[in-house]
Order: structure tokens, then sequence, then C-alpha cells
């Protein structure tokens, strides 16, 4: 039986291995927009990561100015 300590060790693997491949495939993207679109979707995922360490305040802020006024700008 899998227990809820091994689901959130797990959680927090799979949302470290996203946060950083989607963090180096923005920085490698060669066109303008998939770079943004890879910016937003990593702003998401920063949002998931405060979720998860207990900081609904900062996720709040993160989804708000990190992915979605900043996203909005750079497109």
């Amino acid at each position: 039986m899998v227990s809820m300590t091994d689901m959130t060790d797990a959680l927090n693997l799979a949302l470290a291995v996203l946060v950083l491949g989607l963090a180096a495939w923005t920085i490698v993207a060669r066109q303008t927009f998939a770079a943004v679109a890879g910016f937003i979707a990593y702003g998401l995922l920063l949002t998931l990561v405060w979720v998860q360490l207990s900081a609904p305040d900062v996720a709040m802020t993160e989804a708000a100015i990190g992915a979605g006024l900043t996203g909005a700008l750079l497109i």
C-alpha cells in the first residue's frame, strides 16, 4: 500500500523535474513565442510549487504577476 508521504515525495520530485526541465527549455528556445509560452508555463508550475510549500499568498502573486501579467506583456 502506498502511503501519503510517498505520494507527497513523488509529487515534489515530479514538480522539481518539471520546473527544471521547463526552465532549461525556456532558456534554449529559439523562437520568441515559444520562449514566452515556456515562461508562462514555468510561472504556473511555480504557482503549484508555492501551493505545495503552503504559501497560498505567494502562489496567488506568482500566478497573477509571474504568469499572467508578465506573460501578457511579453506576448
